[in-house]
């Protein structure tokens, strides 16, 4: 067992969890229904599963039943990856958007950020079926009792929710569909305020029937390809018919003794990893945890990963450069050197040698662990839902490149460069922890945030879960946040660190769900688990 600390320096009202069978989510809702699985006799998978479809109605600033998701499956011998991010439709490719959206000033597509001309082929529902499909225990339907009942009857809007709400309405009013679904008094709910999404049910219904395929080519399909039709958009149900997720090989990175697992490109995963990768050159636990050498150390590694993240993560069909380049030992050594303990630095991609989301996470008394995350990505995503049905579909065609040049240039059939990403953590071949932080370009840096907090420091996953972020914006200023200690901060910019306050209502700095295995022992398995306070979420279990 870990030797952690189980003092709490950050001010914070949570508390860790222990448990023998435990779900951990961002609304509490969401964490009962995969608790309600769990008691009636069901896996973690099926507790996830049952999670995630609640999550599509109590938390629609995050996620929608037209978004994506992604896992890492632990089923008691070896770990397991699920790539269910969608492909763009069959008409997208450069062309199509300089036809539609003419050009910006260096000549290329403009891109839209909101409405049809985001969305690619929705992959959260297939996810949930290839999930249950390969590991689930409990009957397919089952798994969608809690969300039908809280879709028919509705539900009181918490704080956290509510604000994000309010701040999405200006932009997002005008969409197809969205007014009617998201604003039933013409505006969005308030604190307290009872919500039904209208259609939900039925939808809901469906799926768990169909196993979710009337999603793809029944009646729900045909719904979604009509409104396409009707917006003038690019999906197509032989877009949706033919969409299927893809098993995936996790990577991995040992990092002081431990080993971090991520999905592979075209999620971000891997720059979490990179940034592991040039801090094993690094003994942080000389230095204390918030100290500004530490964390010096840990924002100019990731900013190093996100300078070859940026360059060349895509669709690994597209990538000229492969993963396993990107992760040699010898060049994020050499990487490593490049950073200076004095002063921060200003990075260009190196070169390999050749050679709204939510995160929920659910672990068993048989050993099962499961990270799992799912998005509509900018909050509700495109805007667009479908009428009566409460399908809110995402905008992840926004993480496509209209550089022709680029490995992730926009085509059809193509997944995008993609931000959401569930994390696991091994020792010596045994699980230790499933574990996340959601909120767009913040989740890779929330990734090595914590566990260098846990791993280096023996702070305890709740600890971790409350401490101060920092956040590396594109342009690789800084973001803080408001209680990271003042002496800290002033260290920071006398390093040459640019600050600079990013409004984001959706993504903020994070918000992370941790399960730690208590015990190394094959017939132990018990849990502490950490809920992030930064959003309305906790960790249930028994």
């Amino acid at each position: 067992m870990k030797n952690f600390n189980w003092s709490n320096p950050y001010p914070t009202s949570r508390i860790p969890l222990f448990a023998r069978n435990v779900v951990s989510t961002s609304h509490p809702l969401g964490a009962q229904a995969g608790l309600r699985m769990l008691l009636k006799g069901g896996n973690a998978v099926d507790a996830a599963i049952a999670a995630g479809a609640m999550m599509v109605l109590v938390e629609p600033v995050s996620c929608g039943l037209g978004g994506d998701c992604f896992a890492i499956v632990w089923d008691g011998k070896k770990l397991h990856g699920l790539n269910s991010s969608g492909v763009a439709p069959a008409a997208w490719n450069v062309e199509y958007f300089k036809r539609r959206h003419g050009v910006d000033g260096n000549g290329l597509a403009k891109q839209p950020v909101r409405g049809w001309d985001t969305v690619t082929v929705p992959g959260v529902v297939a996810g949930w079926a290839a999930l249950h499909e390969k590991f689930g225990r409990l009957p397919f339907e089952d798994l969608f009792e809690p969300a039908i009942e809280v879709a028919r009857r509705g539900y009181a809007v918490p704080p956290i929710v509510a604000g994000k709400w309010a701040k999405a309405v200006p932009e997002l009013k005008g969409q197809p569909g969205y007014a009617q679904a998201f604003m039933p008094k013409g505006r969005a709910p308030e604190i307290g305020e009872m919500f039904r999404l209208a259609g939900a049910a039925e939808t809901l219904k469906r799926i768990a029937q169909s196993r979710g395929r009337d999603f793809y080519e029944g009646e729900l399909a045909e719904k979604i390809a009509a409104f396409s039709r009707a917006g003038d958009g690019a999906m197509t149900l032989d877009d949706l018919r033919n969409y299927r997720p893809e098993w995936v090989e996790p990577l991995s990175k040992n990092y002081h003794g431990y080993t971090v697992h991520e999905i592979p490109p075209n999620g971000q995963g891997i720059a979490a990893l990179m940034a592991l990768g040039m801090l094993e050159h690094f003994d942080l636990r000389q230095m204390p945890v918030d100290s500004v050498q530490s964390q010096h150390l840990q924002i100019e590694a990731m900013k190093l990963a996100f300078a070859d993240l940026y360059q060349y993560a895509a669709d690994p069909r597209a990538m000229d450069v492969s993963p396993s380049q990107m992760l040699d030992d010898n060049y994020l050594k050499s990487r490593a050197a490049l950073i200076s303990r004095d002063r921060a630095g200003v990075y260009q991609a190196g070169r390999p040698h050749a050679g709204g989301t939510i995160y929920l996470s659910a672990a068993d008394e048989s050993g099962m662990m499961i990270s799992f995350i799912q998005s509509n990505y900018m909050g509700f995503g495109s805007g667009v839902v479908v009428p009566d049905t409460g399908i809110s579909l995402q905008n992840r065609g926004v993480g496509f490149s209209m550089d022709p040049q680029s490995p992730n240039v926009v085509a059809g059939g193509k997944r995008p460069f993609h931000t959401i990403i569930p994390g696991f953590l091994t020792k010596d071949g045994k699980p230790v922890m499933s574990f996340g932080v959601m909120g767009g370009d913040i989740q890779p840096q929330g990734h090595v945030q914590t566990l260098v907090r846990m791993i280096d420091y023996d702070q305890q996953p709740q600890a971790a879960c409350c401490a101060p972020r920092w956040k590396i914006n594109r342009d690789f200023s800084l973001d803080i946040e408001p209680n990271m200690g003042a002496d800290t901060v002033a260290g920071l910019k006398s390093l040459g660190h640019k600050f600079q306050s990013v409004y984001d209502p959706y993504m903020d700095f994070g918000a992370g769900q941790f399960i730690w295995r208590l015990s190394a022992d094959d017939n132990e398995h018990g849990y502490v688990a950490a809920s992030d306070s930064r959003r309305d979420g906790q960790a249930v279990g028994f």
